[in-house]
């Protein structure tokens, strides 16, 4: 742990935007870091020298090519004072802020601090203790705001200079105490939808309201969450930006599929079909994949066919076992958190099509990685989809109903079925997200819209 706790005055060589660069201070979501990093696996000393991928470090990459720097200011139980390191991959600076010990002793009684119901909180509440019911109420909706130390994160902000607060999702308490902050520090607070939609107590419903009305600006890539927020807080639709989370086209680009395949050991006259992403089988509708796979299986396709799964998370087991007892053959799966972005790209460019069955989304970025190593994709029309592929077929994807397994099967024999036809909605994909994906459009974008102020 010493090597997260050091100061970066030594560190700014090495970083790739001038330190004297303005800077956006960037809060995630969640109430502690770690929270995140457990369900995929890997250590808080990882996550600063090696993770990438996530929206936020896609951000940090966009911005800093237009000039900006990102200060991603973090709650965290792996260290007990505030700590300062540089992300390596992008340079940024992150703050990493001991737990609130107010929070500290909260948790302690918690079976699940994101549940959104007591029950869901603290676990089953005995019969002879249903007097503490009202208690445990009032609890759980105060320990969302207890999880972010407003003076420290105030000082990270003050020490970095930074000129405005952008927190992940405004449907969170963070982002009520976050325009509070803004307020008092004269700055303006933005926030992004990356999901969240929903809120978790009575305390939300009363202070969202007034916080959405007296931020800066959101940042919305998707028509439908747009429209919700405008009709449900009365949020003027000036205060909104469409803009699209980013990716690198450098390192998300098609490479020689014959290469990748014999690395994966697949076949070179298979058809392949493939899925990467968190392993959460409800959400991302994985037991739909094995459905449609196996009914595609069974209509007898005459070539080789594989399904790749690349990804792991918390319903790995149960997925081990549903592929088993379901007896779906030809599926391969890399049952890891890979963080290497190189290594996910080749996975990518070994398949033919890629096949998105998700129940939920806020914006899928997994969609586009694939769209940019040139696939075609067959998606349901979770919410994301219907921006990413604007237009379908022109933007080199097929979009079908949700758990609609019948016809997600019907769209992926489809192509899987016609070579030529699947790399002509290939090239389509390539070429949506290189004009609306880049890193430069977003990060112009993002610059424009979080100076206005």
């Amino acid at each position: 742990m010493l090597a997260l706790q050091q100061d970066l005055s030594g560190a700014r060589e090495f970083c790739r935007t001038p330190p004297q660069a303005p800077a956006i201070a960037l809060l995630p979501w969640g109430n502690v870091l770690e929270d995140f990093l457990d369900t995929i696996g890997i250590s808080l000393e990882t996550f600063c020298n090696e993770f990438t991928g996530s929206w936020m470090f896609g951000y940090a990459d966009a911005l800093r090519q237009v000039g900006l720097r990102t200060v991603l200011i973090c709650i965290s139980s792996g260290v007990t004072v505030p700590s300062r390191v540089m992300h390596v991959p992008t340079g940024a600076t992150i703050c990493l802020l001991p737990v609130p010990k107010t929070y500290r002793l909260i948790r302690r009684k918690m079976a699940n601090p994101y549940g959104r119901t007591v029950t869901q909180v603290f676990g089953e509440i005995l019969p002879s203790r249903i007097f503490l019911l009202p208690a445990l109420a009032a609890l759980k909706e105060v320990a969302l705001y207890v999880t972010t130390p407003l003076r420290r994160v105030a000082h990270e902000i003050r020490r970095e200079r930074c000129i405005a607060i952008l927190c992940q999702e405004y449907e969170y308490p963070r982002f009520d105490l976050s325009v509070l902050l803004g307020h008092l520090m004269e700055l303006p607070v933005f926030a992004t939808f990356q999901g969240g939609d929903y809120q978790r107590g009575r305390l939300e419903h009363y202070l969202r309201p007034h916080a959405l009305r007296a931020c800066a600006g959101l940042i919305i890539a998707t028509q439908d969450e747009a429209r919700r927020v405008q009709a449900r807080y009365s949020v003027s639709p000036a205060k909104v930006k469409q803009i699209f989370n980013p990716i690198d086209l450098q390192i998300w680009r098609p490479m020689d599929r014959g290469e990748a395949r014999a690395a994966l050991g697949i076949p070179t006259d298979a058809r392949v079909a493939v899925w990467h992403g968190r392993v959460s089988i409800w959400q991302k509708g994985l037991d739909i994949l094995l459905e449609v796979w196996k009914h595609i299986c069974r209509q007898g396709i005459e070539r080789n066919l594989r399904l790749l799964i690349v990804g792991t998370g918390k319903d790995s087991e149960q997925f081990h076992r549903r592929i088993t007892e379901m007896q779906v053959s030809d599926v391969l799966w890399l049952d890891e958190f890979m963080n290497d972005r190189n290594a996910i790209g080749r996975c990518l460019s070994a398949a033919d099509v890629y096949v998105f069955p998700s129940r939920h989304e806020g914006f899928p970025v997994s969609v586009i990685e694939a769209m940019a190593c040139g696939l075609p994709v067959v998606a349901t029309e979770v919410q994301g989809i219907p921006d990413i592929l604007m237009g379908g077929e022109l933007s080199g994807g097929l979009v079908v109903p949700q758990e609609d397994s019948e016809a997600l099967a019907h769209a992926l024999g489809r192509i899987l079925e016609d070579e030529a036809w699947g790399r002509e909605l290939g090239h389509r994909a390539r070429h949506r997200a290189e004009t609306h994906f880049s890193h430069k459009t977003v990060g112009q974008q993002l610059r424009d819209f979080l100076t206005q102020h």
